[in-house]
């Protein structure tokens, strides 16, 4: 691969493309990013075409050889896709399954007859940190709007009330938890043990969930009452069905990929020994290739056929599963590549040489380069993949926990404050019927406190481990 590595950082880093000095090479990094705005903001470009354009003007405005710029971004690009791309599509192929069998209406369903009253709002959390896991946020908030507004409606709660949670944990889940491509590739990037970081994830998740979710639905409801929109309900998946995957064997299914690769990181710490066949055994069936791919053939059968699939449903279903990630991948494609661009030209040495100079903990100053990116562009995975490019030289000397905790630091912020160039914020204002002044009360708000909450308990257990 063409990025550094941490081995190479400590012995003998890679001699930039160019020799710019860090003001050429800080002005460069702001008129790259300017660039990028502008294009997806002003101009309304895809984020695929900005990321391209931007990591060649990059390369450009720090001195760079073009054909040099040119060969950053591709091999960039070529690792990236080659490093998290099998494992986007069948973390798709598990979110169609789930959500066409109906496996994830039967979740939903089970546990809303089971909760009632006051419990209603912590049981659209658990439901969403659930149903997130496999999907994309976009896909999750397809999924679990119908339901939040019927909720709502036939329960006569405060739409707040019950949406702020759901959006919450689909949230926390898309910045924070891997097999989700901003975390996947930030793991990728700064070399961090994924099973590490999804353990630590899951512990940084569950409080920031609790407080941005239940806790700050009392505050959202209070500030914005509003009814559900009756026009927003669509058809449910699971009601053209004759019959749907049960509860237990959904619920297994989704969590199978977390249980392994959990399983692989609990061995690695117990058992410590590479020879041994038990570690050789779950570095194999622990790694996130096998456990997805596992999950998506265990799937087939619990989900797809017990819903009454045929093999060519089936097929038609993985097949449909893929095609609406292509532009997903290539955003994730041409990130990595502006994160190469980064590395090539020298910024992330010049991060790593400011922050001795500046005193700034490696995890805050993680944090803020991600939140920066994420206010400028709208996109939290852009802002993790970019910001995990010039963070990546901070992980050198760190621990493996700490470079854990430095891909979460990145994730946390960039979920702060989603505002009007963030996609999320007219999915979210649109089904929910909002003005945008009510959006950003809500939504936006929510997104900060997750953002400033899972960052701060990530500082405060890099005190602790």
């Amino acid at each position: 691969m063409t990025r550094l590595s941490v081995e190479m950082l400590a012995a003998d880093p890679v001699e930039p493309i160019t020799s710019a000095g860090h003001a050429q090479l800080g002005i460069a990094v702001l008129a790259g990013i300017a660039v990028i705005v502008l294009l997806i903001t002003k101009f309304k470009l895809h984020a695929f075409l900005a990321l391209t354009v931007g990591s060649l003007a990059l390369g450009a405005f720090a001195g760079a050889p073009l054909d040099k710029a040119i060969t950053s971004f591709t091999g960039g690009l070529g690792d990236t896709v080659a490093g998290v791309g099998v494992l986007i599509a069948l973390g798709a192929i598990l979110g169609k399954l789930l959500a066409d069998s109906g496996g994830a209406d039967q979740i939903v369903d089970t546990i809303l007859a089971k909760a009632g009253g006051r419990a209603m709002p912590w049981a659209m959390v658990l439901i969403a940190s659930v149903i997130g896991l496999p999907l994309f946020f976009e896909v999750g908030i397809v999924l679990l709007i119908p339901v939040v507004l019927m909720v709502a409606k036939r329960g006569n709660y405060s739409l707040m009330r019950i949406g702020i949670p759901a959006l919450a944990g689909l949230s926390v889940m898309h910045g924070l938890i891997p097999p989700h491509p901003g975390p996947l590739v930030a793991i990728d990037a700064v070399k961090a043990n994924l099973g590490v970081t999804l353990a630590l994830g899951v512990l940084v998740a569950i409080p920031t969930v609790i407080i941005a979710g239940p806790l700050f639905s009392k505050v959202a409801a209070r500030w914005v009452d509003v009814p559900a929109p009756e026009k927003m309900i669509p058809q449910r998946p699971s009601e053209e069905l004759d019959k749907r995957p049960g509860f237990g064997a959904t619920v297994a299914t989704v969590l199978l990929p977390v249980v392994l690769m959990l399983a692989k990181a609990l061995v690695d710490i117990v058992v410590d020994d590479p020879a041994t066949t038990v570690q050789r055994v779950f570095d194999v069936i622990g790694s996130p290739l096998i456990a997805l791919l596992a999950a998506v053939i265990v799937g087939m059968f619990t989900l797809g056929r017990a819903a009454g699939f045929t093999k060519d449903r089936l097929s038609g279903t993985v097949e449909k599963s893929l095609a609406p990630i292509a532009g997903v991948l290539m955003i994730v494609g041409a990130g990595g590549g502006f994160k190469q661009t980064l590395i090539d030209v020298g910024v992330g040495q010049m991060i790593l040489d400011f922050s001795k100079d500046w005193s700034i903990p490696a995890l805050l100053l993680a944090w803020l380069i991600a939140v920066a990116i994420r206010l400028a562009t709208g996109s939290a995975t852009v802002a993790t993949i970019s910001a995990a490019g010039l963070a990546a030289p901070l992980a050198a000397d760190m621990s493996t926990a700490h470079t854990a905790l430095l891909v979460l630091a990145i994730g946390a912020g960039s979920l702060f404050f989603s505002h009007v160039n963030d996609a999320g914020f007219w999915l979210v204002k649109e089904y929910f019927g909002l003005d945008v002044g009510q959006t950003i009360k809500t939504w936006s708000v929510m997104e900060t406190i997750i953002s400033v909450v899972a960052g701060g308990l990530v500082l405060l257990l890099s005190l602790i481990i």
